[in-house]
């Protein structure tokens, strides 16, 4: 009977010591995915913290026959659209006060998401990427910025912080559909659309990138509002919404 209740006792700790190293390496796993979207020092923005968003940068293509990759001015409208108000409508939910900027600013600032665009690039490359590509004076930290290249930003909108978003997003046409299915039958692969995004949360004061995302996947589809408002959730599934 001892040997029995000894028995069982020695279970159930097992169990609850599986249970705590379950839960501490989850809780470790978290803690790493979030170290790798946010800055050092920072977790969160504070409540009623005063964000410009910034005109998304969106470029639409369609995949020719032979794999050319042809920009499509009226989708990428459309897509534009979408975005900017499923962006206006996130920022509601994550707790943001958005701060809107007239056409004619916005049109001054845009040479700043060209800036972002290529920053953006470099810590997909590096940071998230990383392996051989990681940078050893970065030493595995979010540690990028903009520089003063946002004071504008912050003159114009008296905003704190500006979110930013790039995405490119490609579909294939009917001539690359069906060049794919026919090298299919022999064997051979081809690629058809992707869909490649990265959305920077910048603090107007110092240049400082304090959260950062990236999106690369062959599905989602900008052309419709549902769709489009998809991929703003995914890109901005890591966001530090305020606390």
């Amino acid at each position: 009977m001892n040997t029995l209740t000894e028995t069982r006792a020695s279970v159930c700790s097992l169990l609850r010591l599986t249970a705590l190293v379950t839960a501490l390496s989850l809780s470790s796993i978290a803690f790493a995915a979030a170290s790798l979207n946010l800055a050092p020092g920072f977790s969160s923005l504070e409540k009623g913290a005063t964000v410009v968003i910034m005109p998304p940068d969106v470029e639409l293509f369609s995949i020719s026959g032979g794999g050319v990759s042809e920009p499509k001015a009226d989708w990428t409208e459309t897509a534009t659209g979408y975005i900017i108000n499923e962006l206006r409508r996130k920022s509601d939910v994550l707790g943001m006060k958005n701060v809107a900027l007239s056409e004619k600013d916005a049109d001054d600032l845009a040479e700043i998401n060209t800036l972002h665009a290529a920053v953006a690039q470099s810590i997909a490359l590096h940071h998230f990427q990383g392996g051989n590509f990681s940078l050893p004076t970065k030493g595995g930290q979010l540690d990028w910025s903009l520089g003063e290249a946002v004071g504008p930003i912050h003159q114009t909108s008296g905003a704190d912080y500006a979110l930013f978003v790039w995405i490119r997003d490609s579909y294939a046409s009917a001539e690359r559909k069906a060049a794919m299915v026919a090298l299919a039958m022999l064997g051979v692969g081809i690629p058809g659309g992707f869909q490649v995004g990265y959305a920077s949360l910048v603090n107007l004061h110092t240049g400082q990138i304090l959260w950062f995302n990236r999106l690369i996947r062959g599905t989602g589809d900008l052309r419709t509002a549902t769709d489009a408002a998809e991929t703003v959730q995914e890109l901005l599934s890591q966001f530090p919404r305020s606390q």
